[in-house]
């Protein structure tokens, strides 16, 4: 007799079993046992014990080599061969299952040409069969045996609902993919369901199949992953735990064998990946996953031979402090060279600003991570690269912890950011991904943030900085309170910032009092003054997006607000100017009664020979006779109200005559705006006004500049439109309306200002051909000395505004100058600051005679003489 061997692929039924070669898993064949017959399966109804029959042979024989012997074949279609089986352990087959019960030995057995062994089997299996008759086994148990098997899931939502908290039993019944399945699902001794199931975790490479009558190929490794599941899981009974449904209503499912997941076993080859899909579904096993992917990338094995490790710049761990919170997503860092990175948070996104239900929380998000990181230490690790796009530059994608918090997973929990959906090849992603999706489910079911169906109360700040009038109204409010709290929202200069004060709702531009700060450079043409850029450093590492405490103690006449601004419960001004970064201005400092605390802090840096005390020599300064230099050798002494007036220095200048052109009046200090005479500088503007406005009329220019929705940057030098003769000149942004769709601009070459409509404002065109740097803008600040205007009286203001206007506005006059600010001032610019002038027009008396406008004005008594000058 011929005994060969096979392996146990799957049995059909309790008499029929499939077999594969041991060396060749392809090679498959059929083999019934002799002499009996089973139940039969039918899809409609299963015969009687047809399950248990098939369920008895399955667990003795599947995935285990057997030997067999084929006794007889039937040649009817397809050859059909019938014989017996020899397990691993001496049991046999078919007297086994006639044995149990299982199988009836066929009516037709003796019909064939029987060999003496043949007989004696058959002979042998009849009487087992009575055996089991007798003792009720099996088949012949009569009553029951009737499995109610379903094939199809009518409410798969219910079905979830109903068994997600359950492990059931089941049998795999067919594989698919690696990772999809048949599975017999047993919901109860009397009741099945078998059904289509995905593996939950994982994608699998898909095989060929036919699909709208095109064939498609298989993907990479499918047949591997396929057949890996298949040896290892068909007609196994495994552990089900159902999580969640497919968009096509499929269910996922965690499929258990006694040796583990087979998810796992599957990425651990390399024959499949994870999917963030499910991640959610899966919670903390998802980690786990994970991990088993990983592995297989460190060892290439699989679907990752070719795989290569993502390699980022300086990808280490890097200390650092928070200097700017720029979106809820992204932020800049200080490292500790000095330098800074602007970073971005991994695999998450903050509140869209244009979306209609994120954009109202993207400033409540923003504060939210402000109070929590602005100026602390953190540790970053680089995840990835993120490249270039709409108009961002390439930015590296780091996972922030600080107090060993994850900062995206924080934002997350709170509803102020959504997680990115990564495309399955991204590896550019947080290693904490699965958290940050499993936070954003519960954040989203907690109506967390901006998950929350209201929205909240829009925060809109008030400009109190945009008229002199509005700022000495509130300015009014603010003196009467002690340290306000506020947030520095902008550091403009070392000493000039933008502040917000969240309970009152206002936006303030606030001067510190008391000293003077080097300017730094507000564009790349223009040059800083020495340590000017230093101290605005300064400035920025210590206040931006800081929260402070300010003390007004009045205003500007631009509007802004002067006083004291402590952080951390010291004066800033101080700070300042014990780094070397600033002067103390005698004047205001007294004014202010922080005089002592100033100079003291002056000295100290002059000691200490930092900043711009670096080349300072006290015996120098003593042999000169000189006055300290915080002190102005030709202060201008302020009006009780604040206002600037005039004074004279104790050393006789120099006669300084120039031919000026009034060019503006300021209606509510009477500073003028003058334009200096000569033929090159004349000639100059001309030329490059003609050129400029020919630019600009240019239809390649016009269709090239459209208008645009986005409001034009404050400081920004800009082409702008006026409003009288609808020609396009220079001009400087100084603040936007956003409501209102207009930028407040001043025209830095004949210094009035206006509000101009965003469609009417376009860039400025070629920097080389129209920049300050081509040309620097022709209106320079002056003030007419000796002359003390009624700026608190609207009534009398407005006549001497008017005779000025009659009398020297528009046109060329001589300018005596008596003296020269230290700090340049206005949108004129230049080397110079503000001018203090005599102006003497040539022509005002009628033949010939000349008049001197500074004393005109004071005999109308439209302005005073200072009482007090300051020397």
């Amino acid at each position: 007799m011929s005994v060969s061997q096979a392996k146990v692929k799957s049995v059909l039924s309790g008499d029929t079993l499939i077999l594969v070669s041991v060396n060749n898993p392809n090679q498959e064949r059929l083999l019934s046992l002799a002499f009996v017959s089973a139940p039969r399966f039918q899809r409609d109804r299963e015969e009687p014990f047809a399950f248990h029959s098939r369920d008895f042979l399955r667990k003795l024989t599947v995935g285990k080599v057997i030997q067999f012997n084929v006794l007889y074949s039937i040649p009817t279609g397809t050859k059909k061969d019938y014989g017996t089986v020899i397990l691993q352990g001496g049991e046999q087959l078919p007297e086994a299952a006639v044995a149990e019960g299982w199988v009836k030995v066929r009516d037709d057995s003796r019909r064939k040409d029987l060999s003496d062994e043949s007989e004696s089997l058959l002979s042998s299996l009849e009487l087992q069969e009575n055996k089991a008759k007798t003792d009720g086994r099996g088949v012949w148990a009569g009553q029951g045996g009737i499995i109610e098997t379903s094939h199809d899931l009518p409410d798969p939502k219910t079905f979830l609902e109903k068994y997600s908290s359950k492990s059931l039993d089941a049998i795999v019944e067919r594989v698919l993919t690696g990772d999809r399945m048949v599975l017999r699902l047993a919901l109860s001794p009397s009741k099945h369901l078998q059904t289509i199931i995905t593996v939950a975790g994982i994608r699998a490479p898909r095989r060929a199949n036919t699909a709208e009558g095109k064939e498609q190929a298989a993907e990479p490794l499918a047949n591997e992953s396929h057949q890996f599941v298949e040896t290892r899981l068909l007609q196994r009974s495994v552990k089900v735990s159902i999580i969640g449904l497919t968009p096509q209503n499929q269910l996922i499912c965690v499929v258990k064998h006694p040796n583990g997941s087979i998810a796992d076993f599957l990425l651990n080859a390399g024959l499949a990946k994870c999917t963030d899909f499910h991640s959610t579904l899966l919670g903390a096993e998802m980690k786990t996953l994970r991990q088993a992917e990983q592995y297989a990338k460190d060892n290439r094995l699989g679907l990752h031979k070719g795989h290569v490790e993502n390699k980022v710049p300086g990808g280490n761990e890097i200390d650092a402090t928070v200097a700017r919170i720029v979106r809820p997503d992204t932020l800049t860092l200080r490292l500790k060279s000095g330098s800074e990175k602007t970073v971005q948070l991994s695999s998450i996104r903050g509140p869209k600003p244009k979306d209609e239900k994120q954009g109202p929380f993207d400033a409540e998000a923003k504060d939210f991570l402000r109070k929590k990181l602005i100026g602390k230490h953190v540790r970053a690790t680089t995840d990835g690269v993120k490249p270039p796009s709409e108009g961002y530059e390439e930015r590296e994608v780091v996972t922030i912890m600080a107090n060993n918090k994850n900062v995206a997973l924080m934002l997350v929990e709170s509803g102020y950011a959504s997680v990115v959906r990564h495309r399955k090849d991204d590896s550019d992603r947080s290693p904490y991904y699965d958290e940050l999706l499993a936070a954003e489910v519960a954040a989203q079911s907690g109506q967390k943030g901006m998950w929350s169906p209201k929205a909240p109360t829009a925060k809109t700040y008030q400009d109190y900085s945009e008229s002199l009038q509005k700022a000495k109204i509130q300015s009014s409010v603010l003196q009467r309170q002690k340290k306000v709290p506020a947030v520095v929202d902008y550091v403009k200069s070392a000493s000039r910032f933008t502040v917000l004060i969240p309970r009152e709702n206002a936006k303030l531009t606030y001067v510190l009092s008391g000293i003077r700060a080097p300017r730094s450079a507000r564009n790349p043409t223009e040059k800083a003054e020495p340590f000017g850029q230093e101290a605005h450093d300064f400035a920025n590492r210590r206040c931006l997006q800081r929260d402070v405490e300010i003390d007004v103690e009045a205003t500007d006449k631009q509007g802004g607000f002067i006083g004291v601004l402590f952080i951390n419960r010291e004066n800033f001004a101080k700070l300042l100017l014990e780094e070397g970064y600033a002067t103390v201005h005698a004047y205001s400092a007294e004014q202010s009664g922080h005089a002592n605390e100033l100079f003291a802090a002056e000295e100290k840096a002059k000691e200490g020979r930092k900043g711009i005390w670096r080349d300072y020599d006290p015996a120098a300064e003593e042999q000169d006779g000189e006055a300290p230099s915080s002190a102005p050798s030709a202060a201008l002494p302020s009006t009780a109200d604040g206002a600037s007036t005039n004074g004279t220095s104790t050393t006789p200048a120099s006669k300084d005559y120039r031919d000026v052109l009034i060019t503006h009046i300021d209606p509510e200090t009477c500073a003028l705006k003058i334009q200096h005479i000569s033929p090159t500088a004349s000639h100059a503007l001309t030329s490059l006004m003609a050129a400029f406005r020919t630019f600009h009329l240019s239809p390649s220019t016009s269709s090239s500049s459209s208008s645009s929705s986005n409001p034009p940057k404050t400081g920004e030098v800009v082409a702008a439109k006026f409003s009288e003769d609808k020609e396009w000149y220079r001009a400087r942004v100084r603040r936007n309306d956003r409501d209102a769709k207009t930028s407040e601009v001043l025209f830095i070459d004949y210094g009035n200002s206006e509000a101009v409509a965003w469609k009417d404002i376009r860039p400025l065109g070629p920097v080389d051909r129209f920049g300050t740097g081509k040309l620097k803008a022709q209106a320079a600040d002056a003030h007419l000395s000796l002359c003390q205007f009624p700026t608190t009286n609207r009534e009398y203001m407005a006549d001497a505004v008017a005779f000025l206007r009659e009398s020297v506005e528009g046109k060329q006059v001589v300018a005596r100058v008596d003296f020269v600010e230290k700090s340049a001032g206005g949108g004129g610019g230049g080397a110079e600051g503000a001018l203090w002038v005599t102006i003497f027009d040539p022509n005002g008396g009628g033949e010939g005679q000349e008049v001197n406008v500074n004393e005109e004005v004071v005999a109308e008594g439209l302005a005073m003489v200072p009482r007090k000058l300051k020397a």
